[in-house]
């Protein structure tokens, strides 16, 4: 039996009880699971396997093609050593947070030994980020300035607003799950660095159980609250949604100033361009099956994620490839 099939039968304190055995037995250690010091896995110059993939959005762009190899490669090293620091820096909120969220929670509760095994896993991830972006020699500082500025002030919502901040976990965790995945896919043998290619297989197999449990937590609480609670949740999904891949998979302002790249190519990639909205929908496709499900998404709502240009058809199935364009 799957661990999706056996989630399906279960109920939530069962489900979050499947969850934390499985961080018992498959978990990883950031300086136990990655040969850091392989020569194999050294960062070293002019190294064509950082050359972008054509699925990242940079990667398959004119501009980028455009540049000499050396500099593909530089900005290419540069865009992960950037996805890593987001990365951290978000998981730096959702360490907090949860953290505020488990000062209420009742003595037996399920959730507290599962979102403490997430903690665990999710500082991992952050020294095995942070560690990537120290031997990359790049400088990024990964997210835009505004939402580090926020980093002390939304973890505050796991305690006030818990179903609002794991929207927003979710709405974090998702684009990058979607990103790293479909890097991976496009990768042939060889052509992808082995560190990066470890880092990313390691965070895709811990946050399936990250993500499950937001979706498991949403699900759950979205029909017991009050209800301005549930009707501010069913306005602030969509949105929340919209801003946080913008955060996660759009290169930022800095990061555009320091490699030089356009604002308009940014713009033209990530934002106006068919297949830039195309890839914007698909990355939520598995979070507007859970509004379904959930009872989040209505009639007015869905106005909302159409203004938003995140409408679209759910997922049939967790992590379902998105369809080609036609």
């Amino acid at each position: 039996m799957t661990t999706a099939h056996m989630l399906a039968t279960q109920t939530y304190e069962e489900r979050l009880q499947t969850l934390s055995e499985g961080s018992v037995r498959v978990n990883f250690n950031a300086f136990v699971d990655i040969p850091w010091d392989d020569p194999a896995y050294a960062i070293v110059p002019n190294d064509a396997r950082w050359v972008l993939p054509e699925v990242d959005p940079l990667g398959g762009s004119e501009w980028y093609q455009s540049l000499p190899v050396e500099r593909q490669i530089e900005v290419g090293l540069a865009r992960m050593a950037n996805i890593c620091k987001v990365g951290w820096q978000f998981e730096n909120i959702l360490i907090k947070g949860v953290l505020e969220y488990l000062m209420d929670v009742r003595n037996d509760s399920a959730e507290f030994r599962y979102l403490m095994h997430e903690i665990t896993e999710e500082t991992h991830h952050i020294q095995m980020f942070q560690e990537f972006v120290n031997r990359s020699g790049t400088g990024v500082a990964g997210s835009p300035w505004w939402f580090r500025g926020l980093q002390s002030i939304l973890p505050v919502f796991g305690r006030l607003l818990p179903e609002i901040f794991f929207t927003g976990i979710l709405a974090g965790e998702e684009p990058i799950d979607h990103l790293q995945k479909n890097i991976l896919r496009a990768s042939e043998n060889g052509s992808m660095h082995p560190l990066i290619e470890r880092i990313m297989q390691i965070h895709i197999a811990e946050e399936a159980r990250h993500i499950s449990f937001a979706h498991e937590f949403i699900a759950r609480k979205a029909h017991k609250l009050p209800r301005w609670r549930r009707f501010l949740l069913r306005y602030l999904y969509p949105l929340t949604m919209r801003i946080l891949a913008g955060v996660i998979a759009t290169p930022s302002r800095e990061f555009c100033k320091q490699y030089e790249i356009p604002r308009k190519v940014i713009k033209d990639l990530y934002y106006r361009k068919p297949e830039s909205k195309k890839m914007l929908k698909d990355l939520f496709a598995d979070v507007r099956t859970l509004a379904e499900d959930s009872g989040l998404m209505t009639p007015g709502t869905r106005v909302v994620w159409r203004a938003l240009e995140i409408d679209g058809r759910p997922a049939r199935y967790r992590s379902e490839p998105a369809p080609k364009a036609a």
